[in-house]
């Protein structure tokens, strides 16, 4: 089991980052498939299943709740270090702390989890989606822009998060998968297979897609705050998230796995793109370096001890 999993991982991992540094493929050209595979092939996976379930079958309060209050205590203490120990700004305490409290749950997780577990991954997957969309990202996103004071009105930034958040393709897919399951409204049988057509490339290029965007990326800004921000995500974060989900909840031992697995694995990609947005470039880009070779090398460590 554990060599069926992780040997594909890793060489599709490698197949993406060969085709780039080879130059049979441009870095622009690989980012245009997980771009593909963020704004469409993702979405649909996680309407299709969803949408195909009922809710019982997907909403698991427990889970969801743990899996929150340890992504806002851990991003919450983070942003008190970056203000107060690292000494950064309030919007770049905002953005920096991101990376303390979030894992890339959307391109890596699905597929992770996905060769371990089957279908079942996307239920695990799409409450950390909701989690990850409607309250880390905006509230980031809100705290960023006002550290700046370019946004002095409160309302008009809250309303353009929203809006942002409803033009997100993961965001809606997930969300109109659950409202398809909460209203009992079926997918058209056609429709329903061109839709998981589609979502079965999105495992595999999500990793391709994660090799080739390693290309490039240095290791320019190895400090404390790094290695911090990399100690956060990949280790303290699927520490508290085992202890949350095996001690404070009575979910089946393959939803414990799933949950700390995804709390162990790297960094979003959103976290450098924000990083560049608001100036901090490789304070940013060189943690989320370090953070993809240990989550994955803690990803490994975690799958052959409880899927082998």
């Amino acid at each position: 089991m554990i060599i069926a999993v992780i040997v594909p991982i890793f060489l599709l991992l490698a197949l993406g980052y060969l085709s780039v540094k080879c130059q049979i493929l441009k870095k622009e050209q690989v980012e245009m498939v997980g771009a593909f595979v963020i704004k469409v092939a993702l979405p649909l996976l996680f309407f299709q299943f969803l949408a195909s379930k009922d809710l019982h079958e997907i909403w698991y309060f427990e889970y969801f709740a743990v899996y929150t209050s340890v992504t806002l205590l851990l991003y919450g203490f983070s942003f008190w270090l970056m203000r107060r120990q690292f000494q950064n700004t309030f919007s770049h305490s905002a953005v920096l702390s991101l990376g303390a409290a979030m894992s890339n749950t959307g391109l890596i997780g699905t597929a992770v989890l996905t060769l371990l577990v089957g279908q079942h991954a996307m239920t695990y997957t799409s409450l950390v989606v909701i989690i990850e969309s409607m309250i880390l990202i905006p509230m980031v996103l809100i705290l960023a822009a006002l550290g700046t004071q370019h946004q002095a009105n409160l309302g008009s930034l809250v309303k353009s998060t929203i809006l942002m958040l409803f033009k997100n393709p993961l965001f809606m897919g997930v969300m109109l998968g659950m409202a398809c399951a909460i209203f009992e409204i079926r997918l058209p049988i056609y429709l329903d297979q061109v839709f998981a057509m589609i979502g079965q490339t999105a495992s595999p290029l999500a990793l391709f897609a994660i090799g080739g965007g390693i290309v490039g990326m240095s290791l320019k800004y190895v400090n404390l705050q790094s290695f911090y921000l990399v100690f956060s995500s990949n280790i303290l974060m699927p520490i508290l998230m085992y202890l949350g989900l095996s001690r404070l909840t009575h979910l089946s031992q393959e939803m414990i796995y799933a949950g700390t697995l995804i709390a162990a694995l790297p960094m979003p990609t959103i976290f450098g793109m924000l990083g560049q947005a608001y100036g901090l470039n490789e304070r940013t880009l060189t943690p989320l370096l370090m953070s993809t070779i240990a989550g994955f090398v803690v990803a490994s460590g975690l799958i052959t001890l409880w899927w082998s």
